[in-house]
């Protein structure tokens, strides 16, 4: 049994889904970080990130394979979801759509997936829609208000999701939410790692953030979004296991408890014998209000989820396990079973099972504008 049972919410590993095929040059530097879906066939399908030479990724689409157990157990390649082919999505020499993340967003009654477009600007978040889940529609650039003059659009971001329903912003106001991860300068785990270990963590700008698009939701054509604005510091670092940064991963799922998020957290992990900093990625698990997704009614102290195994610990980069897919399992009558897929060191995918326990457990760390590690 995989994962930390104090938390209340275990994952236990199920396998290994998908790596790299031999001989394919699409997938030579890793297969890896999927969003997850279910097709109007009722199939599930990975949206895997294919990695080839230089970093250039395309988001490739596969039908998953399950043994009589009911528990994945493989899967089909499909072809390709995403070609880097918008001015966002290119930079001299490569170019790349990465780390999508899908939600059947039942207002518009489409699919859409938020992924990273990497240009020569940076990292962005990038929208696109689906009736079908295999054909796919741009629909540009995530855009967004203000933020105490800062213009978020011009800083790099990362790990969005967007909830399946429309949420009330904090006006009360119906709108389209999304979760997201601006990485502001000084944030990322390489400029964190240099700061004392009793740091203090930067509540404004260190966060997993949530924000809220204005747009007629229903009957709408979603050409083309208009700006996230309302945004909220939903969660900050906390936690020894997540002191250095923390992401947004699998999309909104809502159980009994409230929306449930499966997320990644970064520390580090000291050896002497070893030059420079080395990371360690981790996932946890955050519920959500259910009326109120700005407020977290439990989130796991422990992970629930580190890197053990060696196709965890070894890899294009080392100790990561990266929760980006997730499936609720109604196909089997198990609704509080979910199956969360994850990338295995930037190379390989594995799948693991998260079951929702009756109540929420007791001691979930809390967020708070105090908080600090």
């Amino acid at each position: 049994m995989s994962g930390n049972l104090m938390s209340g919410f275990m994952l236990r590993r199920l396998g290994m889904i998908m790596e790299p095929e031999p001989g394919n040059p699409q997938e030579v530097e890793g297969v890896l970080n999927p969003a997850a879906a279910r097709g109007p066939d009722g199939e599930l399908y990975l949206f895997p990130r294919l990695v080839a030479k230089g970093n250039y990724s395309r988001i490739g689409i596969a039908r998953v394979r399950f043994n009589e157990a009911g528990d994945p157990a493989g899967v089909e390649r499909l072809g390709i979801a995403l070609e880097p082919e918008a001015d966002y999505e290119l930079h001299a020499g490569g170019g790349g759509c990465e780390d999508p993340r899908i939600t059947f967003v039942e207002p518009l009654q489409c699919y859409m997936m938020t992924y990273t477009a990497f240009s020569a600007q940076g990292p962005r978040i990038a929208f696109a829609i689906s009736e079908d889940l295999f054909h796919w529609r741009r629909l540009g650039l995530a855009t967004f208000g203000v933020y105490h003059g800062v213009q978020i659009a011009d800083v790099d971001n990362k790990d969005a999701s967007v909830f399946p329903v429309a949420i009330p912003n904090p006006t009360g106001t119906l709108e389209l939410a999304m979760l997201h991860r601006p990485l502001f300068p000084g944030t990322r785990p390489e400029e964190t790692v240099c700061d004392p270990e009793s740091r203090e963590v930067d509540l404004d700008r260190e966060s997993i953030w949530i924000s809220y698009c204005s747009m007629a939701l229903e009957g709408c054509e979603p050409c083309r979004l208009g700006p996230f604005s309302c945004h909220h510091r939903l969660a900050t670092p906390v936690a020894p296991w997540e002191r250095l940064k923390i992401g947004a991963g699998t999309p909104p799922m809502l159980t009994r408890h409230g929306w449930l998020i499966v997320y990644h957290g970064v520390s580090e992990i000291v050896n002497p014998s070893t030059p420079g900093h080395q990371f360690c990625y981790s996932a946890g698990v955050m519920v959500l209000s259910k009326d109120h997704p700005q407020v977290i009614r439990y989130r796991s102290p422990e992970p629930v989820l580190a890197p053990t195994l060696p196709e965890e610990r070894n890899g294009i980069i080392a100790n990561v396990v990266f929760p980006t897919g997730i499936d609720r399992r109604d196909d089997i009558g198990a609704p509080d079973r979910y199956d969360v897929y994850y990338g295995m060191a930037d190379n390989r995918i594995g799948v693991a099972r998260l079951d929702v326990p009756e109540c929420l457990p007791p001691g979930g760390v809390a967020d708070s504008p105090e908080a600090k590690v």
